[in-house]
């Protein structure tokens, strides 16, 4: 008996999760009958084992202890529904002198329900307990109950679902003829366990309002993680919640490792063939069927649905009627049942399964789980099966694949005879292992596989091919893990091998070979090479070889600026792919990834876009994902050039979901950058998202050197000018680029980044480094024939005559990047050059002009959903940056719209500072000047950065070039020159 005034009792020592709003509730009730209100007389909580209905109780009696009244205990239990009231017994059986004093009316108890009786029968035949007629002694208790005063009284009953039918009959009574005083009984039940006719009597007194019942669900997972597991990593505990699916009982049992208190008491009480039945259960899984339970466990088919639902019964199984079988009543108890199980009684029934499966024509998915759970020697039938299987699931389900080839692999014999067939598993979980992601463990397999291969005995041309397979295989693997030596290596050794590869593996090589240098930023050693493999790939017919080649050399020469002949290849490989069926195709995603490429430095949008949708197509049907993760990428740079940003943002957002499953850096890193120029479209001008998702991209490159590292560095230029820093543009470009004039950026997007350069000199003052860098773009731009490219070299040429005070060369570069543009069908950059333009149109006098341009540029960005250029517009000066007001906003992939010199000047955001005066201070931007200032003042750079809510970086850099302007080596002669100058006001 618990009636200690105040003391949380059992229930301070483990913690209350949750359930503040269903404990609320049966609060009240105490209030209620404190308060001599009337109120429901039975607590009724409901819910699956281990939801939490004791633990609610236990609570529930606390409060109840703590308002001073008195609690008494009891618990049905299975052995106990052989003895009448036992729950009723429990509970009473704590009745002590001093309560007996509190509640005389209790002496009148019978003694069947104190337990104080000579019962000693199984459980009463229905209206007798003992020879005790059954309706007086409800009746009788009823009235000892309704002699309760003081505090009052709370009887809790838990697992009442083990009620007997004398029990069940008290409680009915006590529902159908309320206590009239300060009594409450609180009972807990499982709603599937529980006999009918307490269900029954408990629903009717929902309906009279003298139940009031509590239906416990799942725990949220804020309140498991924060209850139980507030130590434990978060994506650990949540992978863990979702496992319990809410249940505080499955939630600790994870949480501890201790299976036990889960379930195996249940189990106790279970008879030979009911066991066998839970067994078979637990270990066939979603095949458990009465037919199959039937035939696993050998038993008799009347005595097994006996069985079967009896352990429906206790709700240890559940019909799953979607997946038409038996099932334990929660996922977790079918793995801890089956650990359960004997492990030879285990193998015996997956092999049972397996035999029966096969005598039935049960699908091969199906049989080879049980094959692969009860394969424990060599069998080369199970083999077979497991091996048919991993290459249906290859595509769709590559870890499956992996880990059935795997089982093979495991118990293969490690003789002669069977060497050839260990290659040939090798190589296709290598295969399966690299569409996990699993990309070291892939190429490691094999380099075994090519170490240990042995040519067939029947000549050395079927083996060749499988190790020129594996090799092609294994050097794909080290590219995407940016290991170009390593791969170039292994492939040279193979091509100079002697007896050479078959032909057609032999073009396989060199199209690899390619593919290495052209990430490596070395395609030009390798282009007589792919030539060479092209020309043999036509002479023999051979279809597919040659659009391999014909792929590689238009995104090849695509890459090297030579313009025409990647036209002429690209236009050869869109022929034969558009002719070329998605079957033959699926082997040859990687052609629809160079080809799509191509099409996109070659400034074809519209070709690249529909060829990656054809490709994404086949790439997801065929379970291609390094060429999906490309397809999408080359899909989202499409739009994004034709202006369908929401789209392109789509694209590339699952670009990156599958680039970050498969691993490699630089796919990753590529597919991050580009996800981080259409983003920076998107969003409002400055948002800290864009240069943050941009950062990332550059940071998961890291110290990779190759095409993909390069760009996605150089992409990081167009996040930083938009937050304000047009110095570390310079010096990211000039970093990445290798020098001045980006020698390591391929030359077919080189005038892109030097437009961005020139917008960031302007920014900063440095005009002539931003003459010369137009010179060059527009000089490069002219060779490469690029509409695009000459339409950003334009937009530089434009920066620049603006700079100088010459809107109608301005108005002409601008216009004419326009045309450009739209020749190309790229949009977005048509409606920059538009939006930039007609400004300079107004100032040459050409309004009309002038208007037309801005409509139509604003009809394209509004259409494009593009917020940069659409807040360019709306600001009025397209140029104004965030940092200053001469600092152009990019928009990628060109640099931005220079200042309109038409518009009334903004103003000045740095009236506060005193001016400098000229003389050796006159090449000084305002900023730089502002910031000579301030530390002539002593403030340090720290200071300075605070002050103007720059970064220390920035203003590092602006002080160095005031130091190159100004001819001054220190921060104490920087001050001396500003007070020099100060004094002589005629300088």
């Amino acid at each position: 008996m618990e009636t200690v005034k105040g003391s949380a009792g059992p229930a301070g020592r483990a913690p209350f999760v949750g359930r503040s709003a269903e404990l609320g509730r049966l609060e009240a009730l105490l209030d209620d009958m404190g308060a001599g209100r009337a109120a429901a007389g039975v607590v009724d909580v409901v819910g699956d084992p281990g939801i939490g209905k004791s633990r609610l109780l236990t609570e529930f009696a606390a409060q109840a202890r703590g308002r001073g009244m008195t609690v008494l205990r009891g618990r049905g239990t299975e052995r106990g529904r052989r003895r009448s009231l036992r729950p009723f017994t429990d509970a009473f059986t704590e009745l002590d002198p001093r309560a007996r004093r509190a509640f005389p009316s209790l002496d009148g108890l019978p003694a069947a329900v104190r337990g104080e009786g000579d019962d000693t029968c199984p459980r009463a035949v229905p209206g007798a307990v003992s020879g005790v007629d059954l309706f007086d002694l409800c009746r009788v208790t009823a009235a000892a109950l309704g002699g309760v005063g003081g505090p009052g009284l709370v009887v809790v009953l838990d697992d009442l679902h083990w009620a007997d039918e004398a029990t069940v009959e008290l409680v009915d009574h006590l529902v159908r003829h309320p206590v009239r005083a300060p009594f409450l009984l609180a009972v807990a039940r499982r709603e599937r366990q529980s006999p009918p006719a307490l269900s029954a009597a408990l629903t009717r007194g929902v309906d009279s309002g003298v139940v009031l019942r509590t239906a416990l669900g799942p725990l949220s997972r804020d309140e498991l993680i924060d209850g139980f597991a507030a130590g434990v990593p978060r994506e650990r505990a949540a992978e863990m919640y979702e496992a319990s699916q809410g249940s505080p009982l499955y939630f600790r049992a994870l949480l501890h490792g201790d299976h036990s208190a889960a379930f195996l008491d249940e189990l106790a009480a279970l008879s030979a063939l009911e066991r066998a039945a839970l067994d078979a259960v637990a270990v066939l899984g979603e095949h458990a069927n009465t037919d199959l339970i039937a035939a696993v466990t050998g038993a008799d088919r009347f005595d097994l649905i006996a069985a079967l639902r009896e352990l429906i019964d206790r709700d240890l199984l559940r019909p799953d009627r979607r997946a038409r079988c038996l099932a334990p009543r929660h996922p977790l108890l079918r793995a801890w049942m089956r650990e359960a199980v004997d492990p030879w009684r285990r193998l015996e029934l997956h092999r049972a399964a397996a035999v029966e499966l096969t005598r039935t024509g049960a699908s091969l998915t199906d049989r080879a789980h049980h094959v692969e759970e009860s394969l424990s020697r060599w069998d080369p039938k199970a083999a077979a099966v497991l091996t048919e299987a991993a290459e249906q699931a290859a595509a769709t389900a590559p870890a499956d694949s992996a880990r059935l080839l795997g089982v093979v692999l495991r118990v293969l014999p490690d003789t002669p005879e069977h060497h050839a067939t260990r290659s040939e598993l090798m190589l296709k979980q290598a295969t399966a292992l690299g569409m996990t992601g699993a990309v070291k463990e892939s190429r490691d397999l094999l380099h075994r596989l090519i170490a240990t291969h042995r040519p067939a005995p029947e000549g050395p041309e079927g083996g060749d091919a499988l190790r020129t397979a594996a090799v092609v295989q294994c050097a794909f693997m080290e590219r995407t893990l940016g290991r170009y030596a390593a791969a170039g290596a292994l492939l040279r050794r193979e091509l100079d091998r002697r007896p050479g590869p078959p032909p057609a593996q032999r073009t396989g090589l060199v199209v690899e070979w390619g593919n290495r240098a052209l990430f490596a930023t070395r395609y030009p050693e390798v282009r007589d090479e792919v030539a060479g493999a092209l020309a043999d790939a036509r002479l023999r017919g051979d279809e597919l070889g040659a659009a391999e080649a014909l792929t590689l050399a238009a995104l090849g020469e695509a890459y090297a600026g030579e313009t025409e002949a990647a036209r002429e290849y690209a236009a050869e490989a869109a022929a034969l792919a558009d002719v070329t069926t998605d079957a033959d195709l699926a082997g040859q995603c990687e052609s629809l990834v160079r080809l799509a490429w191509s099409e996109v430095f070659l400034d074809d949008c519209a070709a690249a876009q529909r060829h990656s949708e054809r490709g994404v197509e086949i790439a997801r049907r065929t379970g291609r994902p390094f060429a999906l993760a490309q397809l999408l990428l080359t899909g989202a740079y499409a739009r994004l050039t034709r202006g369908r940003l929401r789209e392109a943002l789509e694209w590339a957002d699952e670009s990156v979901a599958v680039a970050r499953e498969l691993g490699g850096a630089e796919l990753l890193g590529i597919s991050r950058a580009i996800r981080a120029l259409i983003l920076m479209q998107v969003r409002p001008a400055g948002d800290p998202e864009v240069l943050a998702a941009a950062e990332e991209a550059a940071a998961t490159v890291g110290a990779v050197e190759g095409w993909w590292a390069t760009v996605s560095r150089c992409l990081l230029a167009y996040a930083v000018l938009g937050a304000g820093d047009p110095y570390r543009v310079r010096d990211i470009l000039m970093d990445a680029g290798g020098d001045g004039d980006l020698s390591r950026v391929q030359p077919s997007m080189r005038p892109n980044f030097f437009e961005l350069l020139v917008t960031a000199a302007l920014a900063t003052g440095d005009v002539a480094d931003a003459e010369r860098w137009a010179s060059q773009a527009l000089a490069l731009a002219d060779r490469l024939g690029l509409p695009v490219q000459r339409g950003a070299a334009l937009r530089a040429v434009g920066l620049v005559a603006a700079r100088r005070g010459e809107p109608a060369a301005a108005d002409r570069a601008f216009t004419e990047s326009a045309h450009e543009c739209a020749r190309a069908g790229a949009v977005l950059r048509e409606a920059q050059s538009l939006l930039i333009g007609a400004p300079f149109a107004a100032a040459a006098g050409d309004t009309a002009r002038a208007a037309t341009m801005s409509r139509r540029g604003l009809r394209l960005a509004e259409e494009g959903d593009a917020r940069l250029l659409l807040d360019m517009a709306a600001r009025g000066r397209p140029g104004r940056g965030p940092e200053r007001a001469d600092t152009p906003t990019p928009s990628p992939p060109s640099p931005g719209p220079a200042p309109d010199p038409t518009a009334p000047a903004p103003p000045d955001p740095h009236a506060d500072v005193p001016p400098l005066p000229s003389g050796p201070f006159a090449s000084l931007t305002p900023r730089e000047r502002e910031i000579a200032a301030l530390v002539a003042e002593g403030l340090t750079n720290q200071a300075v950065a605070d002050r103007l809510c720059l970064s220390t970086r920035t203003v590092e850099s602006h002080v160095g070039r005031v130091y190159r302007k100004t001819g001054v080596t220190s921060r104490a002669a920087l001050a001396s020159l500003v007070t020099r100058c100060a004094a002589r006001p005629g300088d």
